[in-house]
Order: structure tokens, then C-alpha cells, then sequence
């Protein structure tokens, strides 16, 4: 069983007890965190996909540690005009380790208490008065086109 899930703005394909590293959560070691953006899920050969996302599936998992990934350097260079500028960073990453794909579970009180639908209205005609039509605002005169204004002479010194 495997479910394609999309975590902090990335998607990532998630089984479970695998481990992942993905861009830095909030939440400290040893907490769970689900996401419910599940954009596919295939349990045992029955594809699921979303329209964006599958109804009812969440992904459960256990933030392990906070770590800084490896170190990227950027470095631009212009050649012959003297410019040369190095940047770099290391990326924020939380390492996470997937501990269920399921679905979710829906409190019993919510699935009893579904909204009713209204009982009919009787079958008693309601009259409704229509608005007077609108008479229509008269036309305007087509604009007349402005004429050219000409350009004053420049002065002379």
C-alpha cells in the first residue's frame, strides 16, 4: 500500500514505516503529524485517485528530528567584467518516519446525525407580483470626435 501525499508544497510517495525528509514542519521530535492532502492511494492493486484530493484518507506520521540538509553554494560570474558573487545555504529539513495510511475516522455522532432534508412545502401556490418593466434609457448622440490641437511654435533664442 502505497499513497502519493503532498507535504509542505511537495509531493512525495509514502509507504508506510519508510522514512522521509521533507521541508521543515512545525512540531517537535516525537510528535505525530497527518496530512490529509492525499492526491492518490492504492490499497493492494485498488487505485484511488483525487479530484484534487481522496475523500476520507489521511497519512499519519512521526516527526523523529530537525536537521539542516546538505550545503548548496550558488556562485555567479560574468567573465571578463570583473564580477564574481558566491552565495550559499543549507536547507531547513525535518526527517519524518510514515506510521499509518488509512482512513480517517469519522466520529459516529456525525454519521447518525446527517442533515435531514426539509419536509416538503405544501402544494399551496404563493402569488409574487412582478416588477414593472424598466423602460429603456434613451440613446445619447454619438460624441463628436475632438479636433486636433496644434502645436504651439517654439520659442526662438
Amino acid at each position: 500500500m502505497y499513497a502519493i501525499v503532498e507535504i509542505a508544497g511537495q509531493q512525495f510517495k509514502v509507504e508506510k514505516d519508510q522514512k522521509y525528509f521533507v521541508h521543515q514542519l512545525e512540531g517537535k521530535p516525537g510528535s505525530k503529524v497527518t496530512f490529509e492532502n492525499v492526491l492518490l492511494l492504492d490499497d493492494k492493486g485498488k487505485v484511488s485517485v483525487g479530484a484534487p484530493a481522496v475523500n476520507g484518507v489521511q497519512v499519519t506520521a512521526k516527526i523523529e528530528q530537525h536537521l539542516l540538509g546538505d550545503k548548496v553554494i550558488v556562485f555567479k560570474k560574468k567573465r571578463r567584467k570583473g564580477y564574481k558573487v558566491k552565495n550559499g545555504h543549507r536547507q531547513r529539513l525535518t526527517e519524518i518516519t510514515v506510521q499509518e495510511i488509512g482512513k480517517k475516522a469519522t466520529p459516529k455522532s456525525e454519521s447518525k446525525a446527517a442533515p435531514k432534508k426539509a419536509a416538503p412545502k405544501s402544494e399551496a401556490k404563493v402569488e409574487t407580483k412582478k416588477a414593472a418593466p424598466k423602460k429603456a434609457a434613451p440613446k445619447k448622440a454619438a460624441a463628436k470626435p475632438k479636433p486636433a490641437v496644434a502645436s504651439k511654435p517654439k520659442k526662438e533664442s
